[in-house]
């Protein structure tokens, strides 16, 4: 995406400034949403979707989680921030070592990078974020958070997660760092502290706030008793006719999801139910705010980190589910609905790409925040297309792109091309070739088109990295990561 001036138009100066609640899940495919999984029970999201605006190709910026939170964070892709993997425990603070207080975490590194906590902070909003952070250690608040209540690690079990023990009384992390466990499932504890924040905030009803609620769900595991009998229960007497069932691609890794591969129902009942817990959730932080009269004066914006594929492709997983990595269409795509009532129209879907790291321009207008001028930012605002503004581009072509370490994409309306250090490039016919199962890179009727589209990939990540933080020249692999680049 290009970066654009910001529009004038998402918030008038004398007009009071918006809350946000930013809702995020983890490995959440586009596909798993109630309009295109008529088995998926959620009934908060297909509400949000009626009062709000989808967008319905909506594209990670990294197929895995770390880099592709670290981008909707800062709007910069993953060779500007140095995040190129899922970061490995031993890449975070141990909970028997935990960082020197001014030991710069991985964003630190990333020289001139905002971040929405951060801007939002200096813009004067009170900030808080729960749940999983895993773009760096979480055992202290990240820049601009006012509270914090965090997973140590990116994943693990519902029951019994690794946390950072939390003051109650201030609403941080205590000092020094503890680890402790949470009892309960931990979907409901995430959101219990999101409603501990809220509560908070209603101390000082004149400073808007920004509240980041960031599940683990529906990332796995799925069975062994990890997600409630009530959200399992839903999904006891579906097949899944939605999702596809054909042959494992050649790529697929089916080591990383043995379970899933033996046990199809019980792998989707528990993704689903992860899903559905999440969907509850949501419910009970918009019915809070609605008791107290402020889900109307509230952007609720719903996302996942990265997509994910439970069939699709022939494989289970993501980016990394597969040697090579992939960039295909389940691992890159994810939900996105905004609802904002009198200003965003309802009920809308919006079918243009966009990509997340168009997320902290956007949300920079629709606030009135003043991010720090950033060169590497690669987004654009949406607020033209969310507002119903005229926008002078809106005619210009949408180009979307992608990275994995030494894995590179560009795509436009048509064509897909993938590009690796070490091969093998892809290019596809989305028009003709939706699924991507016909490879057109070796065609030489396309060699022109493929020299072309090449040319223009490498000149817009020549634009958006830098040297010490690329992922071209990393031996980014899948298998996690444990210190930034650089």
């Amino acid at each position: 995406m290009e970066p654009s001036p910001s529009s004038q138009g998402a918030r008038r100066p004398d007009a009071p400034r918006p809350n946000v609640l930013l809702l995020v899940t983890d490995d959440q495919g586009a596909w798993a949403l109630g309009s295109r999984m008529p088995e998926l029970h959620s009934p908060t999201l297909d509400r949000l979707q009626r009062e709000g605006t989808t967008l319905d190709r909506f594209f990670c910026a990294s197929p895995v989680c770390s880099p592709a939170r670290a981008s909707l964070l800062t709007g910069r892709m993953p060779s500007a921030h140095g995040v190129h993997d899922w970061i490995r425990p031993e890449g975070l603070a141990r909970a028997d070592s935990p960082r020197p207080p001014h030991d710069p975490d991985f964003l630190e590194r990333a020289e001139g990078a905002d971040s929405l906590g951060a801007m939002l902070s200096r813009s004067g909003y009170r900030c808080g974020m729960v749940g999983k952070w895993h773009v760096g250690s979480s055992d202290r608040p990240a820049a601009g958070y006012d509270y914090w209540w965090a997973h140590q690690l990116g994943g693990g079990p519902y029951v019994g997660a690794p946390i950072w023990a939390h003051d109650a009384s201030t609403g941080r992390p205590v000092e020094p760092a503890e680890p402790t466990t949470e009892p309960e499932y931990l979907t409901d504890a995430i959101t219990r502290q999101g409603l501990d924040f809220l509560r908070r905030a209603e101390d000082d009803p004149e400073k808007p706030f920004f509240l980041q609620v960031t599940w683990t769900a529906p990332h796995d595991p799925w069975f062994d008793g990890n997600h409630p009998q009530d959200m399992l229960d839903l999904y006891a007497d579906t097949d899944f006719p939605s999702v596809p069932r054909g042959p494992a691609h050649p790529w697929f890794v089916r080591e990383s999801f043995p379970r899933a591969v033996a046990d199809r129902h019980g792998a989707l009942a528990g993704y689903c139910a992860a899903i559905s817990g999440v969907d509850r959730s949501i419910e009970t932080l918009l019915a809070h705010l609605e008791d107290r009269g402020l889900l109307d004066d509230t952007i609720v914006i719903f996302t996942s980190d990265n997509g994910f594929s439970c069939g699709h492709h022939g494989i289970w997983g993501k980016g990394n589910g597969t040697r090579p990595l992939n960039l295909w269409e389940p691992s890159i795509t994810v939900p996105f609905i905004i609802r904002w009532p009198g200003r965003i129209t309802a009920g809308t879907v919006d079918e243009r790409p966009a990509s997340a790291v168009d997320l902290f321009d956007t949300i920079a207008e629709l606030t009135g925040a003043t991010p720090r001028e950033d060169p590497l930012r690669a987004g654009r605002s949406l607020v033209p297309r969310l507002l119903g503004e005229e926008d002078a581009q809106a005619d210009t072509p949408i180009v979307i792109h992608d990275e994995y370490g030494a894995h590179r994409m560009l795509r436009t309306e048509r064509w897909k091309l993938v590009l690796r250090r070490e091969g093998p490039t892809e290019l596809y016919d989305l028009e003709a070739d939706p699924l991507e199962e016909h490879d057109l890179s070796e065609s030489p009727e396309h060699r022109t088109l493929l020299r072309d589209l090449t040319s223009e990939l490498e000149a817009w990540f020549a634009r958006y990295e830098t040297a010490a933080l690329s992922g071209w020249s990393s031996d980014v692999d899948g298998t996690g990561q444990t210190a930034p680049r650089g």
